[in-house]
């Protein structure tokens, strides 16, 4: 507990809560994750929010039977805490008192209590509110919190202001046909693709701007490495002198989450065995590079998942980097915000960043000249009386801008080597999941 103007807080024990409290008593609610009885004794096995601890009990130092007791019961129980190497975070607590807060209707369905869940991603996602009080399971989303929270430190550090935008929009960001559309009191709408026009927007009076919200796509993929709803991490910035500065800013963030993650998240991390990438100066190639790199033809206008894996292949072998920017794709694959390159026009000032096989950002430099991209949106078949709120950011004056989106989904897919992006979604949405 602790004391906030005079009154009690309850809040989660920790290791280091008890390491304070060896030979002490400590008090302390918890699930019971699991029960392994012995001769004259159980282990009880409790499950905080975060950590996994081993206490004892014996009817000799505990007063309270434990009657009713059983694995998913919530309890809160008090014991003296001894270092214990064997036991997990090498401390285990022998209960003097134990109560029982409430206690599940039917048992588990799934196997919580063992080492690894053991079963079908299917069945995981069916009963995901059970798949997630498994230890490992929900580390993965303790991952993401530091992703996220490694992100906003380095961002505020940055002097970017952070904002939420709309995600019930009149106008879609990208344009194209992965749109979901809804009625907002009898009007068409969508709902929002990016935060882009909006962190444009912001640029002209915070120039610099991060957002972490909700994206959706309408896209018909059943894939591995695809979601209809996924978490944005994106930033936008102005006064650039091209798209490399938010290549460099974006590396200097990565950077700093690796180092975040690593210094405040390592329970989790060796719960899951993961081995977090070392960020350096990560390499770039030109699109065209790319394809030759892959002895591809010239004739493309995208990379798709097997040139992916090859180039990040690559980058490890000649670079020693897990990153790899890929720069200047043709200008038809981009939207039509993306800056033309001045040296050739059919390119775009846009590029993609890959990860261990899998791209996870896509960013560049922004048109800021009115002119500019009235023209490209005429290029596009795009009226410009459409988007003529998005026009009027130009309109009034732009600073030289870029930023990025980032999938936090991917990153957290692909720092954590999972198969499939939907364990690094809490409660995934794609054409087959509406419900849990």
């Amino acid at each position: 507990m602790q004391q906030i103007d005079g009154q009690s807080l309850v809040r989660e024990v920790t290791v280091s809560d008890l390491a304070e409290a060896v030979g002490k008593e400590i008090t302390f609610c918890a699930c019971v994750h699991k029960l392994r009885r012995m001769s004259g004794f159980v282990f009880v096995i409790l499950r905080t929010g975060r950590y996994v601890f081993q206490s004892v009990y014996s009817p000799e130092a505990c007063p309270d039977a434990l009657d009713g007791i059983c694995e998913g019961a919530y309890v809160e129980i008090t014991g003296f805490v001894k270092e214990e190497p064997r036991a997990n975070y090498g401390y285990e607590i022998t209960l003097s008192a134990i109560k029982l807060l409430s206690r599940p209707k039917e048992e588990y369905p799934l196997h919580v209590s063992d080492r690894v869940l053991g079963c079908t991603l299917d069945t995981n996602l069916s009963h995901r509110s059970v798949a997630l009080r498994h230890p490992k399971e929900r580390a993965v989303f303790r991952i993401a919190e530091g992703v996220v929270s490694g992100f906003r430190e380095f961002m505020l550090s940055q002097n970017f202001t952070e904002i939420h935008t709309p995600k019930i929009c009149a106008a879609a960001a990208e344009g194209g046909a992965n749109i979901f559309k809804l009625k907002y009191f009898g009007q068409d709408a969508v709902l929002a693709q990016s935060p882009q026009f909006y962190k444009q927007t912001c640029v002209a009076f915070f120039d610099r701007v991060f957002e972490i919200a909700p994206v959706y796509r309408a896209e018909k993929h059943n894939s591995a490495r695809h979601l209809n709803e996924y978490i944005g991490l994106d930033f936008e910035m102005g006064f650039i002198k091209d798209m490399t500065d938010v290549m460099q800013m974006e590396t200097a963030m990565l950077r700093h989450v690796m180092g975040y993650i690593s210094e405040n998240y390592k329970p989790e991390l060796e719960l899951l065995g993961a081995k977090l990438p070392e960020v350096g100066d990560i390499p770039a190639v030109t699109f065209f590079e790319a394809l030759d790199i892959l002895g591809k033809s010239r004739n493309q206008f995208d990379l798709d998942p097997t040139d992916e894996v090859k180039l990040c292949e690559y980058a490890k072998e000649k670079y020693g980097s897990e990153f790899i920017f890929v720069t200047k794709f043709p200008g038809m694959k981009r939207p039509f915000y993306a800056m033309d390159s001045k040296d050739d026009p059919k390119l775009a000032e846009s590029f993609d960043l890959l990860f261990r096989g899998l791209e996870i950002t896509t960013g560049g430099q922004r048109i800021h000249d009115y002119d500019e991209q009235v023209a490209k949106l005429e290029r596009y078949g795009i009226a410009p009386e459409e988007l003529e709120s998005y026009l009027s950011i130009h309109k009034y004056g732009m600073p030289p801008h870029g930023g990025l989106g980032i999938g936090l989904e991917r990153v957290v897919m692909k720092l954590l080597d999972l198969d499939n992006i939907r364990q690094s979604s809490l409660f995934p949405r794609d054409m087959h999941h509406l419900d849990p």
